[in-house]
């Protein structure tokens, strides 16, 4: 009796557990998104009919180039960025793999201005004349993602078995041919996996194409809200958004099957080696191109912070400070709501991921059992395939009366800082599941062994494991909600803009004063999100040590 007792307490443990995460998924993401799909597929002639307009088909080719110009520069600068980075041990080896990852954590608002400042009117390079190009838009695009391409395939790349290069060396094969012939197959599905997941955050870029590429080189996303929130067409940004989907669904896929492809590789201990004379010119080119679109900008945005009307000044600071009618504050004011439910995203993140990281890295011994960890598993991750401005559009004619109530969400910031943490959810998950599902079976074991159930190994066993990854995970959901741009500007209202929104506002004002503040608080913005990222990263390493 005693044991059936014990046996239903773990059963209900695991539901509760489960029904947290289901429970605000179901209310806050599948809600919204059945909504706008109820409504977009409710009147297929009327979608029909925006697919075949001139306009959809330029937007639609906007999108797939903008993707695949920029996939293809983060991949041919990426690759050998992640053999730089993963593969040779010279000084400062670990400083570059660090500042690599700022570019990643780094808001899209910010990163528009950046290239702006750069490129622009006033900017250092203004002479190339790229401002407002599509070069531009895919150099920024560029800017996040050339560090998934050298993380990924970097990561892979330092743990091949060496001895099949070795073999082909000894047989006469030149460097290159070795690489071409041997290294190369082995890293593909890492390649072509990491590039699908490039080309969707492309494919659904909002900030970089809004800001840098206007109404010329609008792709879907930037399409959609202009459509819903300019012109008050909502048939045809529902029609858009579903057309989005397809496109994602088939990145995202892709993304799958090629890091299915990848598994089953013989890998070992890391391989990296001591740089030689060979290998500087890779380095020193390496080097160059990551200064010229991951540095410079950064340099040019906070130069041209300081300077206004072509005099240098520290008036755009003081402006941040200057109450603005049209936000109802300042932009001070705006950082602070932004910092707020950016908390509030970074606790609601961790109260879904932990229980979903726990679900998901279960290994049940039933094939039921296993159907259900991998339903969950799906369920929880598909917030990566929908884009900010989906979600952003879907609450906005959802949470009106929702499921029948005379409530009104979308009057409160509350909802932004839920839809800024399915944002954040996905990439959290990536980094605690597999540490769950890393734990040493033989501790388990041991621990069942001496009579604790499962429940009991979870909290004395598995959960520990998490506490270094915690900090980091914070950190993370904290820089990317405070940078979130998409949603929020559907969702915004008077007394909880966020100070993005405020950014992409002022820079679509005339005047020099407009686009000066802008810049500032977009250095503002940056500033925030480095130094909470750092502070995490430092706090992580720091607990580690005393563990």
């Amino acid at each position: 009796m005693q044991k059936q007792l014990q046996q239903l307490g773990t059963l209900i443990f695991w539901v509760l557990l489960a029904t947290i995460p289901v429970a605000l998924l179901g209310l806050f993401f599948f809600w919204p998104l059945g909504v706008l799909l109820a409504r977009g597929l409710g009147d297929p002639l009327s979608a029909a009919a925006v697919f075949a307009e001139a306009r959809t088909l330029k937007v639609l080719s906007n999108t797939l180039l903008q993707a695949l110009g920029a996939t293809m520069i983060s991949v041919v600068i990426g690759v050998p960025a992640g053999f730089v980075t993963h593969c040779l041990r010279f000084p400062g080896v670990r400083l570059l793999r660090g500042l690599l990852m700022i570019p990643f954590i780094m808001p899209t608002v910010v990163v528009a201005l950046a290239f702006g400042a750069l490129y622009g009117p006033g900017g250092a390079f203004e002479w190339l004349g790229l401002d407002r190009s599509f070069i531009l838009v895919l150099m920024a695009m560029a800017f996040f993602n050339i560090t998934l391409i050298s993380r990924s395939t970097g990561s892979l790349w330092e743990v091949l078995d060496p001895r099949l290069t070795q073999a082909a060396r000894t047989l006469g094969a030149s460097r290159w041919r070795a690489f071409r012939t041997v290294t190369l197959p082995q890293l593909l599905p890492a390649i072509a996996s990491s590039a699908a997941l490039v080309f969707f955050y492309c494919a659904s870029s909002f900030g970089i194409v809004l800001i840098l590429g206007g109404r010329k080189f609008a792709n879907l996303e930037s399409e959609i809200y202009t459509a819903a929130t300019v012109f008050l067409d909502f048939e045809t940004a529902i029609a858009l958004t579903l057309l989005q989907c397809v496109i994602v669904a088939a990145a995202l896929a892709l993304s799958h099957r090629m890091r299915r492809r990848g598994e089953g590789l013989k890998l070992t201990v890391s391989q990296a080696r001591q740089i030689t004379v060979t290998d500087i010119p890779l380095l020193v080119a390496t080097l160059a191109v990551l200064a010229v679109l991951q540095i410079t900008p950064i340099i040019g945005l906070l130069v041209r912070s300081v300077k206004r009307d072509g005099r240098w000044t520290f008036e755009n600071y003081r402006a941040l400070a200057t109450p603005m009618n049209n936000f109802g504050g300042s932009v001070l004011d705006a950082a602070v709501v932004s910092v707020r439910l950016a908390a509030i995203a970074t606790v609601l993140t961790l109260v879904l991921a932990v229980p979903a990281a726990i679900l998901a890295s279960r290994r049940p011994a039933t094939r039921f059992g296993k159907l259900s960890v991998s339903a969950f598993d799906f369920a929880v991750m598909l917030p990566v395939g929908i884009s900010a401005v989906t979600l952003g559009f879907g609450m906005l004619l959802a949470m009106h009366n929702p499921w029948g109530t005379t409530l009104d969400l979308r009057s409160s910031g509350l909802v932004i800082a839920i839809a800024q943490t399915f944002g954040a959810l996905p990439l959290v998950l990536r980094l605690l599941t597999p540490i769950l599902r890393g734990v040493p079976k033989a501790q388990l074991e041991v621990a069942a062994t001496l009579g604790a159930s499962s429940v009991r190994r979870l909290f004395t066993v598995e959960l520990p494991q998490l506490r270094h990854a915690l900090g980091v995970a914070a950190g993370f959901t904290f820089a990317i909600a405070l940078g979130e741009f998409g949603a929020a500007s559907f969702l915004v209202r008077p007394g909880s803009t966020t100070l993005p929104v405020v950014i992409g506002q002022l820079a679509s004002r005339p005047g020099d004063a407009n686009y000066g503040t802008a810049i500032a608080a977009a250095v503002l913005l940056g500033v925030i999100a480095s130094t909470v990222m750092l502070m995490a990263e430092l706090s992580s390493r720091k607990a580690h040590s005393f563990a």
